[in-house]
């Protein structure tokens, strides 16, 4: 039986990209998929192409930004759905612009929706969860959350917290004898056009990663209990490379572009 069969999922960040990807994979396993986005429109054709599939769905607009909408919009989900067995912290946002061109609302919103939705939205469905004796919390961050690059300073360190969070949490909740089960995400540049303008200088070590396959190895990896996915592989690298001094780790993020890789981007409207 799938991992998925009878669960109630709950995702951010639905409307489109990866977060609809993963709604429809894991609606086609057996699961009743709850979404949540700012975006109405493609909320509701997310929503539409699942109920096509025979999928049962429900939809809350919510804007993730908002402490208070999100407390809404889990109130409302618990009375109309029940509970909520796996939550994907999906939502997120980039804006892609050096420090001192970051207004003060965008260095704010990206932290709103990035890291402090993530507490909102766990603390709102956590308690069932360990009530129940069961349930997996996802966090999907980036590999911008473990090896920063210019004109993302807001981005990368709201992905480093959502690291850290995804972390402290597993291990608080094992300190504590809840089974619940975590899993964190950190894939490289997503071809969703969230990053619309990237570039990677070696490609076949660091590949702008499609959308359907990250879809596929998260909702694999999640069904399989694993505690973290980093896509590609050779950003593993990472964590041996940050045990060099701090000039050599740059010099060789510069020398395999990462450093550069934001040069061109445009992203899309709104930067969702």
């Amino acid at each position: 039986m799938s991992y998925y069969q009878g669960k109630h999922v709950l995702l951010t960040g639905a409307a489109s990209g990866i977060g609809r990807l993963m709604a429809q994979e894991m609606g086609a396993q057996g699961a009743r998929i709850i979404l949540w986005d700012i975006d109405q429109h493609g909320l509701e054709e997310t929503g539409r192409l699942l109920e096509e599939a025979g999928v049962t769905v429900d939809l809350y607009v919510c804007d993730l930004a908002s402490r208070a909408a999100i407390q809404d919009a889990a109130a409302q989900t618990l009375a109309e759905c029940g509970r909520v067995d796996i939550l994907v912290n999906n939502a997120g946002i980039v804006s892609g612009r050096n420090i001192l061109d970051l207004t003060e609302e965008q260095i704010i919103r990206t932290f709103e929706v990035n890291t402090l939705a993530l507490y909102w939205t766990t603390r709102a469905f956590l308690p069932g969860m360990i009530e129940r004796k069961s349930g997996h919390i996802v966090t999907i961050s980036s590999a911008g959350g473990i090896c920063a690059t210019a004109r993302m300073t807001d981005y990368c360190a709201s992905k480093f917290a959502a690291f850290g969070f995804d972390d402290a949490l597993r291990v608080e909740l094992k300190r504590n004898n809840f089974p619940i089960h975590t899993t964190i995400v950190c894939p490289f540049y997503i071809d969703t056009g969230m990053f619309e303008g990237v570039k990677s200088r070696f490609a076949f070590l660091l590949p702008i990663l499609r959308p359907e396959y990250v879809a596929t190895r998260i909702v694999s990896s999640v069904a399989r209990r694993k505690r973290r996915l980093v896509m590609p592989r050779f950003v593993f690298a990472v964590f041996f490379c940050r045990l060099l001094p701090v000039p050599l780790f740059d010099w060789i993020m510069n020398f395999l572009g990462v450093s550069k890789s934001m040069d061109e981007f445009t992203g899309r409207p709104g930067g969702h």
